[in-house]
């Protein structure tokens, strides 16, 4: 089975590699970190003896939801060193920024080759993955190195499982290394073990994205609120992780808000940074006034919108909203995490297409803790809530005490792998 997924592997890679040279050529992208990519270690890491945790976390949102957890490991287990690799450019970046670049690097690709180098070189005493990175070859290759992986934060989507539970045989091989799951929802566990988990490595451990904190103040949003202050700027509407096909209607419907609360600002943030450009243009045919973030000097802002072309900055503005929407919602992409405006009682709008975090959404949505629009009827029921002060506190306050009553899932993965590494008495392989 291994070779077969090896061959298609590589096989894949060699017809998609005239697609990887334009990305990288053209568009920049996986042009950070290629080599890692391919299983070149830096030297940065093979010069230190202490016994490693290897975590991984595909993007930006996985980084978020496992940091609280990698602060609770390093002061649980200082004598290890925690290194975090990502997969995309924008998870790498906030990864250094939280846990030192010495200790963060790209995920290799799935080769045999390069895991098998880069696991010689960490030599982990464990492998935590966030959410449900399925890799053949590199949970086989963990395995074969001794290192136990855990999943936490593991959830499987609609679609996933109907893929995985047809592959049924194949899914059960490639998870057997796996020596536990830590779901977010019983639905996840029941999933989880119809794909062909073993039962007694499936524990329900809840969602770390709910114990992460917010981000304490920043320098943008201190200025912002003085500019918003002083240019008279009200109501706040920011509009995060939007994606391609959203804008449009995000920029209709807050020319309607205008059309009521000319001084109204929007705070807008493309969820892919290869797009900024792109939503610029789209607002300088749109003819609405606007800034980016990028060019901005701290001029009055008000009767327009504010695109935040910058990374890491979305989650500390929520704190500034009078009303967000969370992207990736109106169109079918399955959604974003709605608990960054949730942290700070900011009343929440999403669209229809919430797969990704359904669970999440349904608890909200049971609660009266959110709103559910059509992509007609975004304008509306942006106006109706501007208008009535009570109800969008009585939804921002709705959210916070779910959010509040969910916290725990970081300690409840603590203690799972502190059993688990008490139980890895080893020697380290060469």
């Amino acid at each position: 089975m291994y070779l077969v997924y090896s061959m298609l592997l590589g096989l894949v890679f060699v017809l998609g590699s005239p697609y990887w040279l334009f990305e990288i050529l053209w568009r920049g992208k996986y042009r950070t970190g290629f080599a890692q990519r391919l299983g070149l270690v830096p030297e940065r890491f093979l010069s230190f003896q202490e016994p490693t945790i290897w975590v991984h976390a595909v993007s930006v949102g996985e980084v978020m939801a496992v940091s609280g957890l990698i602060a609770a490991l390093r002061r649980e287990f200082p004598h290890f060193r925690l290194l975090v690799s990502t997969t995309t450019d924008t998870g790498q970046k906030l990864a250094a920024t939280r846990f030192g670049q010495d200790n963060v690097f790209y995920f290799p690709l799935d080769f045999k080759f390069a895991m098998t180098r880069w696991l010689r070189a960490l030599r982990p005493r464990l492998v935590i993955i966030a959410e449900t990175e399925l890799w053949p070859n590199f949970l086989r290759s963990a395995r074969q190195a001794h290192a136990p992986v855990v999943i936490v934060n593991a959830r499987i989507s609609d679609r996933s499982f109907s893929g995985y539970r047809k592959a049924r045989t194949v899914v059960s091989h490639v998870l057997e290394p796996v020596q536990l799951f830590l779901a977010q929802t019983p639905e996840d566990r029941r999933r989880l073990i119809e794909m062909g988990a073993r039962p007694d490595r499936v524990v329900v451990g809840g969602n770390l994205k709910y114990d992460v904190a917010a981000p304490a103040s920043s320098a943008i949003a201190d200025h912002l609120r003085s500019v918003f202050g002083a240019s008279g700027a009200r109501p706040v509407l920011v509009f995060g992780s939007t994606v391609e096909g959203e804008e449009p209607i995000v920029i209709d419907a807050f020319e309607k808000v205008l059309a009521e609360y000319p001084e109204a600002i929007m705070l807008l943030a493309p969820r892919h940074p290869e797009r900024f450009s792109s939503v610029a243009r789209l607002l300088e045919e749109s003819g609405v006034r606007f800034w980016r973030r990028s060019e901005w000097s701290g001029s009055p802002l008000a009767g327009g919108i504010l695109l935040l072309d910058s990374i890491g900055e979305l989650s500390a503005l929520y704190e500034l909203a009078d009303l967000a929407f969370v992207g990736g919602s109106l169109v079918a992409r399955g959604g974003h995490n709605i608990l960054e405006p949730a942290r700070y009682g900011v009343p929440i709008l999403v669209g229809e297409h919430t797969e990704n975090f359904r669970d999440m959404v349904a608890r909200f949505r049971g609660q009266n803790a959110l709103r559910v629009v059509r992509r007609d009827e975004l304008s509306s029921a942006i106006r109706e809530l501007l208008q009535d002060d009570e109800r969008r506190k009585t939804l921002g306050r709705r959210g916070l005490e779910i959010l509040e009553s969910e916290r725990g899932a970081t300690d409840k993965a603590l203690e799972q792998i502190r059993i688990l590494l008490a139980g890895s008495r080893r020697e380290v392989p060469a």
